[in-house]
Formats: C-alpha cells, structure tokens, sequence
C-alpha cells in the first residue's frame, strides 16, 4: 500500500497532466488537429488548477473549523502527526517544513496543560529509506523547548497514517494511558487520519491546524483572480487525502 500510494500520487499531481498533454501535443506536432486540441487542454488545465479561487474554495469545504486552544480540554495525551519535517541528505539534517505547525500546536498545548503526554508516530516516509527518523527529531525540539523526554512517547518506525494509527495503539495499550486522546494533525488531514484512528480502536477527539483556506482571501486580486504556482501545489496534498481516503475505504482501514 505503501508503495501504491506513491505510485498514485505522483500520476494524479496536476502538473504531471499539464506535462503530459504538452508532450503529447509534441509527439503530434505533424497532426496539426490533434496538436491544437492537446495544446488548449494543456493550457485549460494548467489555467483551471493554477487559479486560486477555485483550491480556497474547495480546501474551505475540506477543512474542519479551527478549535482554538483556550477552548480545548484537558487529555492524557495529544498525538501530533508526523510530514512536519523534511530530510536533507547533503548535510544528514532535517529541517521543519510548511507543515510545522503541527509542533508548534503540540507544544503549546502540552505548555498550556492541555495535553499531558505527547506521542509522535513518525518514522521515514521516504521511498528510498535511511536512517533519518522523524520522530526523534520532534523529540530532541520538543526537549530543547522544555518538555521532560519522559513525557514524549514516539514511534520511529512508521511511514504512513494507518501505520501511525496501528504503531500509536500500541504504545497506548503498553503504557495503560486512558481515552479519548488529541489528535493532532494538519485540517486538510483529519477527515482521513481521524476514521483510520478510530477504526483501530483509538478514540480521539481532532485538533486541526495547519490551515490552507485560512492563509489567503486578504487580495481580491492575488487570492482570487490571478493564476498562481501555489494554487498548483495545493493540489498535491489534497489529492493525497482523496486518494487515501478511497484506499482506505477499499481495503477496510479507514
């Protein structure tokens, strides 16, 4: 499943149908129909996923509303997903990512007495594996930020959500920690990473962050008619979720 998802993620990214059918409008460059119609769906499509209006109003129907910390309770333990650091095998460092707000959430709700534990399931999600561990780079920050290292629970072997979700259920029936646990994890995220937690058995209340809708709708002009290289990116994560999400309901896991 691991290796399908990549296999399907990078056939669905947008960018990689714009390519294809300016290729194909190459290879019939002689056919001078067919060259036309690949070239204007190339452009159509490219215009239809670079526009900005149209990613924000589909990630503000995605997205679950924020819920802010002073009104959160109080739990045993918040998991905080891991995608929120990227890997650098130039300098075998890693280094926090658009994601990162994820840790930063985690943290403040652990500093504020939200949370009393934190649990990080993170391992490697590249394809090409090393020795490069997620989980124990959340770590060593959230320690340097003040957190006791016995308060941080981790998982460096999973690479995946239903893998943090099945690793995450053991390190809870290990430690006896009660429920329900704070799920934390990017907006875009939770409406798949929350059924597959509770279909392992792991009751959880969301904490969305990380927000794309949020982030944009200050300029009329550059949030909502101009094309953008962002609104292009976008695509790609929310289109994993989708993608996952039908795997998911497929094979039984979410």
């Amino acid at each position: 499943m691991f290796l399908l998802m990549k296999i399907l993620l990078w056939l669905f990214r947008p960018l990689i149908w714009v390519l294809l059918l300016f290729l194909l409008a190459w290879i019939f460059r002689r056919h001078e129909r067919r060259r036309k119609g690949f070239l204007r769906a190339a452009v159509l499509t490219l215009l239809v996923f670079s526009n900005p209006w149209l990613i924000n109003t589909i990630y503000r129907a995605w997205e679950p509303d924020p819920v802010p910390v002073e009104r959160t309770g109080r739990y045993p333990v918040g998991i905080v997903l891991g995608g929120f650091v990227n890997y650098n095998a130039a300098d075998n460092a890693g280094y926090f990512n658009d994601a990162s707000d994820r840790f930063i959430q985690a943290a403040l709700l652990y500093k504020t007495g939200h949370i009393g534990k934190v649990i990080v399931p993170a391992g490697n999600g590249y394809l090409v594996a090393h020795g490069f561990q997620e989980a124990t780079f959340a770590k060593q920050r959230l320690v340097e930020l003040g957190v006791p290292a016995a308060d941080i629970l981790t998982d460096t072997e999973s690479r995946n959500t239903l893998e943090n979700a099945r690793n995450t259920k053991r390190i809870l029936d290990s430690t006896h920690l009660p429920g329900p646990y704070l799920l934390i994890t990017s907006a875009a995220h939770l409406p798949r990473a929350e059924p597959v937690f509770e279909k392992q058995g792991i009751p959880v209340d969301p904490f969305p962050c990380d927000y794309v809708s949020r982030s944009t709708g200050n300029n009329l002009i550059e949030d909502y008619l101009l094309p953008q290289s962002t609104a292009l990116q976008n695509w790609d994560p929310l289109i994993k979720e989708w993608l996952g999400i039908v795997t998911y309901k497929l094979t039984g896991k979410g």
